[in-house]
């Protein structure tokens, strides 16, 4: 017998497992490749992203030639031509009224009736005193004729016959009184009628069938009537451009429950006088209102044009910048960067500000960001076209099959 090997024989692998592992390896190394790609490219978008958005975006404006006139832009107040609150001249209590709010009424006509008895029986009580004063001043006119016509027959003294002459002249002064009295009374009855002082609309009544009426003028009227077929406009003008304002001048003023609408107003007349609160001045104008569109009271945008002959040219307010160095805008040149132009302004019209110191064909960056500085690169954003809505793309049409 041949001798036994002791040792076992080395197991050999297969061939399957071996490609396995290759295949394995190069699927990692696929993954690794692959990933260390998608973040590099993410790496660089970001940082194109982020040096896209680092510049900022702005929008330019081109400087308008200041032109041969200038519109200026004030808030005004409507009120009514002719305004007054109506008040009892008697006291008493409301009968009647016949005119209520919004109520077209002519001058003389009777807005309401006041019942005063009181007064009925003062005036009885004033004829009756008229009547016993001119009957004393007769008798006593009677009685001094008499004693001077014995005056001559020394049968009465100078100082009698004074007396008797005096005491008719104090008796005729007391029924001039008496008749004053009464005249007074029969004016105040006349009262009792509420009649309205000129054509216009009723806008208050505060009063009704019953109330208790007195002749305080500091209480509550009864009505308010106000002439609404014109109405007045008031005006605080800066004192810097009271020279440009004259009498007669003509003003478009719009107001908010119209938009798109204005009405024609002409300047009558100025205070000739500076508030020292508003450093401006109270400029009057009259607006016609016969269709009765405007309300008294209402708030108006009024446009006032100014005479022109100012050198420059006009830019937003928006676009003004004012820091240590002083007033001054911010420019674009032909490169995109920023350049700040130093202004002076010369007239200020509310939203536009006539300035010197540009040139016609300027980029003004308008709203311009607070950090922007001298040399920085921007962005001019596109205007859309006319008709273009801006907002989400629209989904493309299905494709037909």
């Amino acid at each position: 017998m041949s001798p036994t090997n002791s040792s076992a024989p080395t197991p050999v692998a297969p061939r399957g497992l071996r490609t396995a592992g290759i295949v394995a390896v190069v699927v990692l190394a696929a993954i690794v490749a692959i990933g260390l790609t998608t973040r590099a490219r993410s790496a660089s978008q970001l940082r194109e992203w982020t040096d896209a958005h680092a510049i900022p975006t702005v929008t330019v404006v081109t400087p308008q030639p200041a032109g041969a006139a200038a519109s200026l832009q004030l808030p005004g107040r409507l009120e009514a031509y002719a305004q007054a609150p109506i008040y009892a001249r008697a006291n008493g209590y409301l009968k009647s009224w016949s005119a209520d709010i919004g109520t077209p009424v002519k001058a003389g006509q009777v807005l309401a009736e006041i019942e005063a008895p009181d007064l009925d029986q003062q005036l009885a009580q004033a004829r009756a005193d008229l009547a016993k004063a001119e009957a004393d001043a007769e008798l006593a006119t009677s009685t001094a004729k008499r004693w001077q016509s014995m005056l001559g027959s020394d049968a009465v003294s100078q100082q009698e016959v004074d007396e008797k002459t005096g005491d008719a002249a104090a008796k005729q002064a007391a029924a001039a009184s008496a008749r004053a009295n009464l005249e007074r009374l029969v004016a105040t009855q006349g009262f009792k009628r509420v009649l309205a002082p000129f054509d216009g609309v009723i806008t208050a009544r505060n009063t009704d069938v019953g109330a208790l009426i007195g002749t305080s003028g500091s209480g509550t009227p009864l009505f308010t009537i106000a002439d609404t077929r014109t109405l007045r406009v008031y005006v605080q003008v800066p004192q810097v451009y009271m020279p440009s304002i004259q009498i007669g001048q003509a003003a478009r003023l719009t107001v908010p429950e119209y938009p798109g609408r204005s009405f024609d107003a002409r300047i009558e007349s100025t205070a000739r006088a500076v508030s020292a609160t508003s450093g401006a001045t109270l400029v009057q104008m009259a607006v016609d209102n016969h269709d009765g569109a405007l309300l008294a009271g209402g708030y108006a945008d009024v446009s006032i044009a100014l005479p022109g002959g100012a050198k420059g040219s006009s830019v937003p307010a928006s676009a003004l910048i004012f820091d240590a160095s002083g007033m001054h805008v911010a420019t674009l040149g032909a490169d995109d960067k920023v350049a700040m132009k130093p202004i002076t302004i010369t007239r200020d019209l509310g939203k536009l500000v006539e300035v010197s110191g540009l040139d016609a064909g300027a980029r003004i960056i308008d709203s311009p960001p607070d950090s922007l500085l001298e040399g920085d690169t921007v962005r001019v954003a596109e205007k859309p076209a006319p008709g273009h809505a801006e907002g989400p793309a629209a989904a493309p049409a299905p494709k037909k099959s």
